[in-house]
């Protein structure tokens, strides 16, 4: 499955909310990335929502990092920028959509100043649509994105030396990381209020 010396750690995190649409794009690339990849030991996969400075001790403890985020770019919708290592945090906080962002910037910051956290990292931020759509799912050219997004997480991983391996079949609903009725199946067939 994997090459990667068992010391390296390595967080593969989706922050957002999706109780509003394209802001819970980074919870459902890590639920999908889940779902259908199976990762070495070394590998925390996480559904970080909107923890902030919860994340603080996850965050220092790795070494890699991999964020997916919805992350106003001011690009067209469904955009997808890969940001790396030192950029990071300007990228995280370019544009407060929502509380979670602003928390994400200061968990980087508090890893800093504990001294640890990842050497390498790379968040893959996708441009919103609709941010305003209260219990409504992620808008088609955002939810579009997730494919490229695995592709991006996976290239990444590799050369990391880490290499997940496809599952034989992608997990069932109720073995994802959340497992109840906010996960995305069972969510995302609520039609979108705004008919986006």
């Amino acid at each position: 499955m994997c090459c990667a010396p068992r010391s390296r750690r390595v967080l593969v995190l989706g922050i957002g909310n999706i109780l509003w649409a394209d802001e819970g794009f980074g919870v459902r690339a890590v639920e999908e990335f889940h779902r259908r990849f199976a990762c070495p030991e070394n590998v925390t996969v996480m559904d970080g929502g909107t923890q902030g400075l919860y994340l603080v001790p996850h965050v220092a403890a790795a070494d890699a990092l991999v964020v997916f985020d919805a992350v106003d770019y001011g690009l067209d919708p469904g955009s997808l920028m890969l940001v790396h290592d030192d950029e990071v945090p300007k990228f995280a906080g370019i544009r407060k959509m929502s509380l979670h962002q602003t928390g994400f910037q200061e968990v980087l910051s508090a890893a800093q100043l504990l001294g640890s956290g990842p050497k390498s990292l790379l968040l893959i931020g996708c441009q919103p649509l609709d941010l305003e759509d209260w219990g409504g799912p992620l808008t088609p050219p955002v939810r579009a994105q997730i494919e490229p997004t695995l592709a991006a997480a996976c290239a990444a991983l590799r050369q990391w030396g880490i290499a997940p391996a496809p599952r034989a079949a992608p997990l069932a609903v109720g073995e994802g990381l959340l497992g109840h009725s906010t996960d995305h199946d069972a969510y995302e067939r609520r039609p979108a209020a705004t008919g986006i």
